[in-house]
């Protein structure tokens, strides 16, 4: 039963980040990345493309997320812009998609390390910082010339919520033998949620298109 309750767990809260990956890939500002020179449309992820979500989010008067961090006289360190959040597949990581980057900042390089950076954080790249998950958003063939097509949603402060329904968010469900069938050989175990995620402002989240270097 432990093991049971934890692998619900694990699927509550993917389906929980599929819900909002699916309602922020659909914002209504969407960017191809076009300074890359892998000859895809669009190109892999670039510098040039990462500012012009940048100037963009920031001409709609969006808010950046977390602050900036001061430089440290620590070795390989660099200091992090205050920044935008921007959410991506992980297989963005790596020499064909961020490491690639021109300034490209792993979050080991932060001056503070971990106290300063998410457990799920890859790294920054200018004003923009991007957490990476197994279930951001891929299309299989999105380009539409067998490349495989990626969306970064970057987002600003305030641009989306999650609405909590009927007072809660989720719940999960246990019944024993005695309450789940009359002659008590089996429980009932599971969860249910009631939570809508809502884009509040379109202006305030841009979604970069890319392919892999």
């Amino acid at each position: 039963m432990n093991n049971a309750a934890r692998r619900l767990g694990d699927s509550l809260r993917k389906t929980e980040d599929q819900l909002v990956r699916d309602q922020l890939v659909a914002t209504a500002t969407r960017i191809n990345a076009t300074a890359g020179v892998n000859g895809q449309i669009p190109t892999e992820i670039t510098r040039t493309d990462v500012d012009e979500v940048v100037k963009t989010l920031m001409g709609n008067n969006a808010i950046q997320i977390t602050d900036s961090i001061d430089g440290s006289l620590k070795f390989g360190t660099a200091p992090v812009r205050q920044a935008f959040i921007g959410f991506a597949h992980t297989d963005l990581t790596g020499s064909r998609g961020f490491d690639q980057v021109q300034g490209f900042i792993h979050k080991n390089q932060y001056p503070s390390g971990k106290n300063d950076s998410k457990y799920s954080e890859w790294g920054s790249i200018g004003n923009a910082r991007f957490l990476v998950s197994s279930v951001g958003s891929k299309a299989t063939n999105g380009a539409g010339i067998g490349v495989d097509l990626y969306n970064i949603p970057i987002c600003g402060q305030e641009a989306y919520a999650m609405v909590r329904q009927d007072g809660y968010s989720a719940q999960f469900i246990y019944l024993p033998p005695y309450l789940s069938g009359p002659l008590a050989l089996t429980c009932s175990l599971g969860w249910k949620m009631r939570t809508v995620s809502r884009i509040l402002n379109d202006l305030w989240i841009a979604n970069l298109r890319v392919t892999l270097a």
